[in-house]
């Protein structure tokens, strides 16, 4: 038996595993033109991104001025099924795991642990992102934003609701699991899970990373695995 502490572990995609800042930046960027707003920087995006691709497009819409109606009108409603058009067709131009990702996911392997993504990308994205890249088979699930399906709200239960993560735990079936993100998303979501949270620094935190009250920092992904073994 492992003397690994953890038997899984689950990852945040965009920000932890991988940089996918400028195919987002994108398709951002081709709703904006379609609705007459003006582009975002590409860089800039990088503070759009968390709560999955409706919060980043309203974000750059509501830095504008906003839309008559708010961002639920119809007007909306048409860019945001567009954006997610193109980036179906883009999603994976640019996108690249971070340096170390590819190493530590093996010795990970290599110590018999599970691992799983849970995103608030929508799934059929995130695994056609990762079989693209050619990590989808390094992964027992990849649990997205429309995953779980939706909560009495009409919301999807997605991060930082825990039953993404609570999931992650039982398709893995570990009870020693812990989770990998760069946002106050991932650290609610984990939390509300009652797992430990190691927060990704170098990722899109949207807050400082050591006011997102994760148990470890990590500021390359070649520091994951000493940083869970401390945990």
């Amino acid at each position: 038996m492992s003397d690994f502490p953890f038997q899984a572990v689950g990852f945040d995609l965009d920000g932890t595993l991988l940089d996918t800042f400028r195919d987002l930046g994108a398709a951002v960027n081709h709703a904006l033109e379609l609705g007459g707003f003006d582009p975002v920087p590409v860089d800039s995006s990088k503070d759009l991104i968390g709560g999955g691709a409706k919060i980043m497009l309203a974000r750059a819409v509501d830095q504008q001025g906003g839309m008559p109606g708010g961002i639920d009108g119809d007007e909306f409603r048409a860019l945001y099924k567009q954006m997610l058009r193109y980036y179906s067709e883009n999603n994976a131009v640019h996108s690249r795991p971070y340096p170390g990702v590819v190493e530590a996911l093996d010795a990970l392997a290599d110590r018999g642990v599970a691992m799983a993504v849970v995103t608030n990308k929508f799934e059929e994205f995130a695994t056609s992102i990762l079989t693209q890249i050619g990590l989808a088979d390094r992964f027992v699930t990849i649990i997205g934003g429309d995953s779980m399906g939706k909560g009495p709200d009409g919301k999807h239960l997605a991060k930082p609701h825990p039953h993404p993560v609570i999931e992650a735990r039982k398709r893995t079936g570990s009870a020693r699991f812990a989770f990998v993100g760069d946002s106050s998303y991932d650290v609610a979501a984990a939390r509300g899970a009652d797992v430990p949270v190691v927060v990704a620094a170098y990722g899109y935190c949207d807050k400082p990373p050591h006011e997102l009250g994760g148990d470890a920092i990590i500021e390359r992904f070649d520091q994951l695995l000493p940083a869970l073994e401390r945990l």
